[in-house]
Order: structure tokens, then C-alpha cells, then sequence
């Protein structure tokens, strides 16, 4: 009997399905606004339950969003003013005058 390669992709993926996942390509593009953020994680949910991304690879993109959002959640509440378009900037690592 022939050994057989074990491969990563599920049995969804392995058919005819193996266009690039929608969600690959929006986030190619970056993820700036809450629309976009809520496009992308749409998508992957998508991306997900047809077979194109694997659960591991969601979860992945899952945390790396949540982390996304955190930090916009910081800059609002702690970041400091700067310019007249009341952006926020916020310091990560204090530097020594």
C-alpha cells in the first residue's frame, strides 16, 4: 500500500473550492476602519464554515483582531492629543529625555 501525504487542509478544501479565502484578500488591504474590521472577521467566519480556512488558522486571525482591538481601546482611553483632528497617539515604551 502506498503511504499517503497527510495534508492541512480539510476535505472542504481539498474539492473544488480552492480559490483564494475572501477574507485573505481583504486583509491584504489592512484593516483601518470598524467597518473594514467587521468585513474581515464576516469573511472569515465565512472563509471558516465553507472549508477555505482552517479552524487554527481562525482562531489565529480571531486573537490577532482581539489584540486590534485592544490597542485602539487603550489609544482612546489613554493616547494623547495631537493636531487639530484629535488623534490620538499612544506611548508604548516611555523614551529617556
Amino acid at each position: 500500500m502506498a503511504k499517503q501525504k497527510s495534508s492541512h487542509l480539510t476535505n472542504h478544501q481539498t474539492g473544488a473550492s480552492k480559490a483564494k479565502p475572501r477574507s485573505a484578500r481583504l486583509s491584504e488591504h489592512g484593516v483601518e476602519t470598524g467597518a473594514q474590521f467587521a468585513r474581515l472577521m464576516s469573511a472569515l467566519m465565512s472563509d471558516i464554515i465553507a472549508g477555505r480556512v482552517t479552524p487554527a488558522v481562525g482562531n489565529a486571525a480571531c486573537n490577532a483582531g482581539g489584540k486590534l482591538l485592544k490597542v485602539v481601546e487603550m489609544q482612546y482611553k489613554y493616547g494623547t492629543q495631537s493636531g487639530n483632528q484629535g488623534e490620538r497617539t499612544l506611548l508604548l515604551a516611555p523614551t529617556e529625555a
